[in-house]
C-alpha cells in the first residue's frame, strides 16, 4: 500500500494579456508544479513569475513541454517526427531550466502536456525520442507519465527515473488511458467524489473506469488540472481527503528513487 503520494498541477499557462488557471491557490495545495514552457502556453514573463511563486511556496518544479500550438492549447494532435519531438523537447526543457537556474531552484521533473502526452503514451518511437531528450539534457530528471504505457517503457530505455501518474479529475477508459474530454463524465468536478476516488486510488492501487470496469493503477503522483472548473476547491478537497486517510503529500524526489 502506497502511503505517500505527490500532488502535481499544470500551471504557468497564461500568455501575454490572457490569464488562465489558479496558480497561486493551487501552489498552496500541491507538492510539484508542471510549468508550461512557451509552446502550448506561457511566455518568459509568466515562466519567471511562476517559478518564483513555486520557490516561495517550497513547491518542486517540473518542465511541461507540449506541441507548438498556442491556438489549440496543445490539445490538438499535430504531425511531428521523433527527431522534431526530441529537439522541441530539449528547447522547452532548457528554457524552463534557465528560469530555475536564475531563481536558484532545481528542476525536478519533466511531464509532457496534452495531446503530445497522449500520443507518447501509445507511440514508442515518439516516447523514446522524448525520454532520450530529457536524458540528454539531464539524466537526473524524473520522467512523468502513464503507468504501463510507452512513457514507462521509454523512461526505462533512456535510463530515467519514472513517476507513475494518475489523474484526480479525469475519467479513465478500461485500457488505462484517459477518456476523451468530449465524453460525458470525462471531467470530474465534485470535491467529495474526487476526494474519495483519489484515496481509493492511492490506497488500493485501483480505479473504476468510465464503463464501470475496475482496473489496476499504480501511482506515484496525482495530477490536478488548473483549468478544471473549481480547481482550487477541488485541490483542497483532494489534499484534505488524502491527509485524512493517513497518506502523506511529498514531492517526487522523495517518492521516486
Amino acid at each position: 500500500m502506497n502511503r505517500a503520494v505527490d500532488l502535481n498541477s499544470d500551471m504557468g499557462e497564461s500568455f501575454g494579456a490572457y490569464s488562465l488557471g489558479h496558480d497561486a491557490a493551487l501552489l498552496e495545495q500541491v507538492s510539484s508544479a508542471n510549468i508550461a514552457c512557451g509552446f502550448h502556453a506561457g511566455d518568459p514573463q509568466v515562466m519567471a513569475r511562476t517559478v518564483a511563486l513555486a520557490r516561495e511556496r517550497g513547491v518542486a518544479i517540473g518542465a511541461h513541454p507540449g506541441f507548438a500550438d498556442l491556438y489549440g492549447f496543445g490539445r490538438r494532435d499535430l504531425p511531428i517526427t521523433p527527431a522534431e519531438a526530441r529537439n522541441e523537447m530539449i528547447y522547452q526543457v532548457a528554457a524552463l531550466a534557465g528560469f530555475c537556474r536564475a531563481a536558484g531552484v532545481p528542476l525536478q521533473h519533466v511531464k509532457i502536456h496534452g495531446a503530445l502526452y497522449n500520443r507518447m503514451a501509445r507511440d514508442e518511437a515518439l516516447a523514446l525520442a522524448g525520454a532520450e531528450a530529457v536524458a540528454a539534457f539531464d539524466p537526473a530528471l524524473i520522467f512523468v507519465g502513464l503507468p504501463a504505457s510507452a512513457h514507462e517503457w521509454a523512461a526505462a530505455k533512456a535510463g530515467l527515473r519514472f513517476a507513475r501518474e494518475a489523474f484526480a479529475d479525469r475519467a479513465y477508459n478500461a485500457d488505462g488511458t484517459l477518456a476523451a474530454r468530449s465524453l460525458p463524465g470525462a471531467i470530474l468536478t465534485d470535491p467529495s467524489i474526487v476526494g474519495q476516488r483519489v484515496v481509493d486510488m492511492v490506497t488500493t492501487g485501483r480505479v473504476t473506469a468510465i464503463d464501470g470496469t475496475e482496473i489496476a493503477l499504480a501511482i506515484d503522483t496525482l495530477c490536478l488540472h488548473g483549468d478544471t472548473p473549481g480547481a482550487p476547491l477541488l485541490a483542497a478537497g483532494v489534499r484534505e481527503a488524502l491527509l485524512g486517510a493517513g497518506v502523506a503529500i511529498r514531492p517526487l524526489q522523495a517518492i521516486v528513487r
